[in-house]
């Protein structure tokens, strides 16, 4: 039933995009297919086209063919360059955050926070690790360059957090309060807090121009357009498949499109996000969850958290390519990739580990012991001029 519904969507979207699902999904294969694009040299700099008209305050977009382009390699900010490489594990049911040394895989630290915490995001100037104690109604500030936690700040059903791009609000994904709150990034004082008409606000990703963001509502199964500016919902749009769940939101390299895991439809929906027009959708397994872009912008990394596996979506060829499989299973959730893109870090969720995998290969790196229910993981520091918040979204 789910692959017939699948084949209707896929042919009422193909005015937006022409995807096939005939891909290379297996591990196997021969040395090209099984090479991660993400280890080859990046393509020549690119003409660059006319300037986006931004949103006021926002730093211009550096390549308007590629909105990654700050997040190649090893090119960390000033404002980083000298913290210490870190990966921080937030576990939902131990309410700690984990901290784990990359190079020797070893937690070297354990962090206790407030109730709950779901997600380490990186503040908008880089300087700040937000840990979202979602229960506990708090943010606890860990300093990147110290590893050192400081006093909780206060604020209401934090589930995840955000950041508009021109550096002045943080915006609270306030899932129990079905509500968007929008408050000042450095204080997090309430600027204004704005209901939503769905169940479970989760994700984002703002616009190439950073003029709106799509919002994920996982408990309705709706995808909200929020205009950042005025801070107002725009549109809303219900997702064609019953039971629809869906869960993290990434932009395309050229702005153009976005995708959105959907852990009940097993696979990512893709929406043009200015028309917000009826999206298509991409099966990739079971329980997908996250998205995250390969250094090179060439590649998205998918984790399918029902199945364990991790399917590989090439941008350029506009279809899957590839598909890793954890050794014995695992719950691949949420994370990021390493400063140099050499490594896909991911935590496991009902598993209470932590992957690390091989960019190039896909190869299992180590499977560290955490505590229970590790969820948004953050590797830090990653290349990038400012961040827009949940485990790492960097322009």
């Amino acid at each position: 039933m789910r692959s017939t519904k699948a084949a209707r969507l896929l042919a009422a979207g193909a005015a937006l995009t022409v995807l096939t699902l005939l891909s290379a999904c297996g591990s196997g294969g021969g040395h090209h297919e099984n090479e991660a694009l993400g280890s080859k040299a990046p393509d020549p700099p690119r003409v660059k086209t006319q300037q986006a008209n931004v949103l006021p305050g926002m730093p211009p977009v550096q390549d308007p063919a590629d909105l990654y382009a700050a997040d190649r390699p090893n090119r960390l900010s000033p404002v980083v360059k000298d913290f210490p490489s870190r990966v921080y594990v937030p576990n939902t049911n131990s309410d700690t955050v984990n901290v784990i040394d990359p190079r020797t895989y070893r937690i070297i630290e354990t962090i206790p926070v407030g109730r709950q915490p779901q997600h380490v995001v990186p503040s908008w100037d880089l300087k700040t690790l937000w840990v979202n104690n979602d229960l506990g109604n708090s943010l606890t500030p860990i300093d990147p360059r110290t590893g050192k936690a400081g006093k909780a700040v206060p604020v209401h059903d934090p589930y995840n957090l955000y950041f508009t791009p021109d550096g002045k609000y943080a915006v609270v994904m306030a899932s129990k309060d079905r509500q968007l709150v929008f408050r000042d990034a450095h204080t997090m004082k309430v600027v204004k807090a704005v209901p939503v008409g769905c169940a479970g606000v989760n994700h984002a990703d703002f616009s190439a121009d950073g003029r709106y963001f799509i919002v994920s509502c996982e408990f309705s199964g709706e995808l909200l357009k929020v205009d950042t500016a005025r801070m107002e919902v725009v549109a809303q749009r219900k997702l064609p498949f019953h039971g629809a769940m869906p869960q993290d939101v990434k932009i395309s390299p050229d702005g153009k499109l976005f995708y959105i895991a959907d852990m009940m439809a097993d696979g990512v929906w893709i929406v043009n996000g200015d028309t917000f027009a009826e999206p298509v959708f991409l099966a990739t397994g079971k329980g997908a969850h996250g998205l995250y872009i390969s250094r090179d912008s060439r590649e998205m990394y998918i984790s399918n958290r029902g199945e364990g596996t991790i399917s590989i979506f090439d941008f350029a060829q506009n279809r899957l390519t590839k598909k890793w499989y954890l050794p014995g299973g695992g719950s691949p959730d949420m994370g990021g990739v390493s400063a140099d893109g050499k490594v896909l870090w991911l935590s496991g969720r009902y598993n209470a580990e932590v992957y690390a995998i091989d960019t190039r290969t896909g190869t299992e790196l180590a499977r560290i012991k955490v505590g229970s229910g590790p969820h948004g993981l953050a590797v830090y520091p990653q290349p990038g001029r400012y961040s827009l918040g949940h485990t790492g979204i960097f322009r």
